[in-house]
């Protein structure tokens, strides 16, 4: 089986960083790069806290690209409340000595995959709007990127940032849009599997015991995301949101992944960053993407923590 290539396009708060460090310690997929968007925090703390994860993991080769820093349409929006000050919860990481590359994130997107067309898949953690610029300023990477793998929506499920609205789609539904009409293949990870996953405090412990800085890292930003969600949506746990996404790319085994017609809100109102799926298939309509509706989760949860230990010891 060849290695999975794909390049992270992320808005580096907690989960991001969880996948960072995941996909490193994953000798199935290759990271070419990593493109950073406005999300769980502004762009420009993204990069630093993308090249500070980096650097903790003595992973400095991987090249990052600073992307949009706002949304199409819609104002910035933030989850300082979920992902602490500086995005990385109470973990706190020096200063990065690495800079990230020349190129904008939206070009070096470009480069990659049509360097190697068909080869190269995107896993986007982040709201999508590098990725919706990508299709629009160079269409004919449509064909050349392989798939896209994205932790987004919800479909089944209420929206974690409205009752409807899953936040990496509600910050930009536009470019949600766009992607989800574009014709790239993609896999849609939303909370309806996400919030299966559930790292717990029993698991966290087993971080506690080892004492690197990498340990110590994991244990610190996650356990901020579980008390912001404990607290706010009665979840015992941290959600394992994104590394789930990256899970789909080289371990579709542990989901349940259906072909289906799907779309997103746009329209200013109580539903704008909607996600649904016509199950029914009212309009007649050829499936434009897949989306995982079940999964196996504590295998996913076991699987991630055995790869995150070996790599923190």
């Amino acid at each position: 089986k060849r290695m999975k290539r794909f390049i992270l396009d992320t808005d580096p708060g907690i989960y991001d960083a969880l996948t960072i460090l995941y996909a490193l310690a994953s000798p199935e997929v290759k990271m070419e790069a990593i493109t950073v968007v406005n999300g769980n925090c502004p762009m420009e703390q993204g990069v630093i806290n993308a090249l500070s994860v980096l650097e903790l993991a003595g992973a400095v080769h991987i090249p990052v690209a600073k992307g949009m820093d706002k949304p199409l349409l819609l104002p910035v929006v933030n989850a300082e409340v979920t992902h602490g000050k500086n995005g990385l919860g109470y973990a706190e990481l020096p200063a990065p000595r690495t800079s990230p590359v020349k190129e904008h994130a939206v070009e070096l997107i470009h480069e990659l995959v049509m360097q190697d067309p068909g080869q190269i898949n995107i896993v986007a953690i982040g709201p999508l709007t590098n990725i919706a610029m990508a299709v629009r300023l160079y269409p004919q990477i449509v064909g050349a990127v392989e798939h896209i793998y994205i932790m987004g929506g919800a479909i089944n499920h209420c929206g974690n940032m409205t009752p409807l609205a899953e936040f990496n789609i509600y910050c930009d539904p536009h470019a949600a849009s766009i992607v989800f009409h574009s014709g790239i293949p993609f896999t849609l990870v939303p909370l309806d599997v996400t919030y299966q996953t559930l790292m717990t405090a029993e698991d966290l412990r087993r971080f506690e015991a080892i004492k690197t800085p990498l340990s110590d890292f994991i244990v610190k930003a996650s356990r901020y995301v579980m008390e912001y969600l404990s607290e706010s949506q009665e979840i015992m746990g941290c959600a394992l949101n994104d590394p789930l996404a990256l899970a789909a790319l080289f371990k579709k085994d542990l989901l349940e992944i259906s072909p289906l017609v799907l779309d997103v809100d746009t329209n200013y109102g109580v539903s704008m960053g909607k996600t649904f799926a016509d199950f029914y298939n009212y309009e007649q309509k050829p499936a434009n993407g897949d989306a995982a509706l079940d999964v196996k989760a504590r295998d996913f949860v076991d699987h991630f923590l055995e790869r995150m230990i070996k790599l923190s010891q």
